[in-house]
């Protein structure tokens, strides 16, 4: 349908006004449905799409939209026509719902999105049913073969969990949204195993004796195969690997070996010069992305302890003068974060525009208290923020900029290097 781009503005907004999102909203109110009636009583609605196309559904706590997007890469290379869902998005709705073709990637039509909406009645559903009923109804509309589904949060209750997929996939499992999940490892396992089904081979990227016998159960329980990434033989030692990627962070090596282990699974050959390219291939952003060179500048989505710990550790191990652009969300676990940032870097804290963000003066405060070793700054905005950290980096040999902690940091860290492109 034509559409002018006001009238699709106008739709987008009120999505977002009358279905507030888990990721500008938080957990409140009706952002945050679990449960899957409302979401099966929403496709049938739709001529139950996900029954349309084949399927590969990926859960976990970090790393499954890198696995995701790894994946929807390598098949499309393959020949096949690839849907690709994920979440968030950064810049543009659209993000969440895109077509993988062989070294490229299309988002939903801006039409297509309209018509989606102005056809079916959503009152009633949240804001990812929507999206996700979205998802299946356009990749059932464009006939594609194969869908790579990201699942939003958990695994057993989330919206996505209506798929009967051909492979089943969880990376990393960590602490995080604990007072939906569960508070420890293995509570968090099980929600994540929810996503098994009945004879579907499972893939876990890793075992450990807190949460293998959990999945082990799930997988009993349902007849599903059940293999384990670090148990199964690869085609390459990835070793260092990832460092020549588009996608290079510093959890990329493990994401590379389950993707590896899943296409084995499903028979067909990694094209490893296609994965090297999957940010480029897929339009994947926030992760480990390389926004400027001089300074060279990063910036990453990871917001929770186990995704931080990671990432500053890698940083730190660097050894290069490091200024961070942080931000934080108010329910997030500052106390459990801080430890992570490496001794005496140069932060320059912010707020990003959202009511969820902890305001920067209170993150100054409490990083003050928290780390008396580091070098604090604050900034009224994530702009200001990146410009005062320039400006410091101006001032130092060979220096690194770090962008993260929330991702309206990163998306709106991204908006400001793609307008001074």
């Amino acid at each position: 349908m034509k559409l002018s781009d006001a009238e699709y503005d106008r739709l987008v907004e009120e999505l977002f006004s009358r279905h507030p999102s888990v990721q500008s909203s938080g957990f409140s109110g009706g952002a945050y449905k679990p449960g899957l009636d409302g979401m099966r009583h929403f496709a049938e609605k739709l001529g139950n799409p996900e029954h349309k196309f084949r399927s590969i559904h990926v859960a976990g706590t970090n790393g499954k939209g890198s696995v995701s997007s790894m994946l929807a890469a390598n098949l499309a290379a393959s020949g096949l026509k690839v849907g690709l869902y994920t979440s968030p998005h950064l810049v543009d709705f659209r993000e969440r719902i895109k077509l993988i073709s062989e070294g490229s990637f299309s988002m939903i039509p801006r039409g297509d999105v309209a018509t989606f909406l102005k056809s079916f009645p959503t009152d009633g559903l949240s804001f990812f049913e929507i999206t996700t009923g979205m998802a299946f109804w356009w990749f059932a509309a464009q006939k594609v073969d194969i869908a790579v589904i990201e699942a939003g949060l958990g695994g057993r209750l989330d919206s996505t969990n209506i798929l009967i997929p051909e492979l089943s996939v969880v990376t990393s499992i960590g602490l995080d949204h604990c007072a939906l999940l569960g508070n420890t490892r293995a509570l968090i396992a099980r929600e994540k195993a929810g996503i098994f089904k009945a004879g579907v081979p499972a893939l876990v990227a890793s075992r450990d004796d807190e949460t293998e016998p959990e999945f082990e159960a799930a997988a009993a329980s349902v007849h599903s195969p059940l293999f384990f990434s670090e148990d199964m033989h690869i085609p390459v030692d990835v070793t260092g690997m990832t460092g020549s990627f588009d996608l290079n962070g510093p959890c990329q090596e493990m994401n590379l070996t389950t993707v590896l282990c899943a296409l084995s699974l499903l028979g067909i050959s990694p094209d490893f010069e296609v994965l090297s390219h999957t940010a480029a291939v897929t339009g994947f952003h926030g992760r480990w992305e390389h926004l400027c060179s001089s300074p060279e500048v990063i910036c990453d989505i990871g917001h929770n302890p186990p995704a931080l710990k990671v990432n500053f550790r890698n940083l730190a191990e660097l050894g290069r003068p490091l200024i961070i652009v942080y931000g934080v969300m108010a329910d997030k676990d500052l106390d459990g974060i801080a430890p992570f940032f490496p001794a005496g870097a140069c932060c320059v804290l912010t707020a990003p525009h959202t009511d969820r963000a902890l305001p920067e003066e209170f993150l100054y405060s409490r990083m003050s208290a928290l780390r008396n070793d580091l070098v604090l700054y604050r900034s009224s905005s994530v702009s200001d923020a990146v410009d005062k950290a320039l400006e410091i980096a101006s001032e130092k040999e060979n220096p690194l900029v770090y962008i993260g902690g929330s991702t309206f940091v990163v998306s709106e860290a991204v908006v400001k290097f793609k307008t001074k492109q």
